[in-house]
């Protein structure tokens, strides 16, 4: 049972939650203002259960729609499989809800209601993301909202936390981490698109092709690392040193993509996408702080 559901929060996933969190603290040191771990404890927790309340939602709901079948080719999926009854994953995705906004409160406390408002929009938007009227993933808007939620107001809104305030290196810092967090809904939707085309689910692969998907990745990567020069202005060296690391790593998965065509091999693209997003949070971090 435990294994399901740790297939069901998709683990791999969840850097998308960690990583602006761990980047907006170490700005947050690097710019001078002092700061409060335990607030970033909190926040991770806070978007973590919801990266993992917008899984259990899209895995219930992708099957409820058709977009999830015995022929898909990307990892099993809980709901589809069986393994969890759809109102069981439904529910454990509301209880992820409630505890992400139990976690967030004492951000609110600190924060007010800057925080509180990003906070009840993120929470609804974990739901929106696959369900509700207009569905941004079935919309072709999945991408975006990646960058929006999972880079800038995670980023930002730790930021502000911890300094009243969003400045140009916050949002500089939330583009980056939030195009690297869209590399990974980009090649599961390029994975996907086969399947997803049969239910209309028009995401940008479908929209516009898998060329289009494969540029859009490569631009993703691209504006992550020419943002770099940002912070050669401001002086962060050790942080650009140290995150040009991923960018071999970033070539090469780059390389297997446009070589590759969708298949069941774009599920370990998928994890070193993660890898490479977690590790250029960590080093980039890391840099910010020395």
């Amino acid at each position: 049972m435990i294994k399901n559901w740790l297939l069901a929060f998709r683990l791999k996933t969840l850097t998308a939650a960690l990583v602006p969190i761990l980047v907006a603290t170490a700005l947050v040191r690097f710019e001078g203002f002092e700061v409060n771990y335990m607030l970033s404890v909190w926040a991770i927790l806070s978007a973590t259960f919801i990266q993992i309340a917008t899984n259990l939602f899209n895995d219930a709901i992708d099957f409820k729609k058709g977009a999830d079948t015995e022929t898909r080719t990307g990892p099993k999926r809980v709901t589809q499989s069986g393994l969890i009854t759809q109102k069981t994953v439904f529910t454990a995705g509301f209880i992820c809800c409630l505890l992400s906004a139990l976690c967030g409160i004492p951000l609110v406390i600190q924060g007010g209601v800057p925080i509180l408002i990003l906070g009840l929009v993120s929470i609804t938007m974990g739901y929106l993301y696959t369900g509700g009227p207009y569905p941004l993933a079935y919309k072709g808007l999945g991408d975006l909202f990646v960058i929006i939620f999972f880079g800038l107001v995670a980023l930002c809104g730790t930021y502000y936390i911890h300094t009243g305030s969003v400045s140009t290196s916050s949002v500089v810092a939330g583009l980056q981490v939030g195009f690297l967090s869209t590399v990974l809904i980009a090649i599961n939707n390029l994975r996907d698109s086969k399947e997803d085309v049969k239910v209309n689910k028009l995401t940008l692969a479908v929209r516009f092709g898998l060329t289009f998907s494969r540029i859009e990745i490569l631009c993703l990567y691209l504006f992550t690392f020419l943002l770099l020069a940002y912070w050669y202005l401001q002086g962060a060296y050790p942080a650009i040193y140290l995150s040009l690391i991923t960018l071999p790593l970033a070539l090469i998965l780059i390389k297997n993509i446009w070589s590759n065509e969708p298949s069941s091999i774009y599920n370990k693209y998928l994890a070193k996408a993660a890898m490479i997003h977690l590790l250029f949070g960590v080093l980039f971090s890391v840099g910010l702080i020395i």
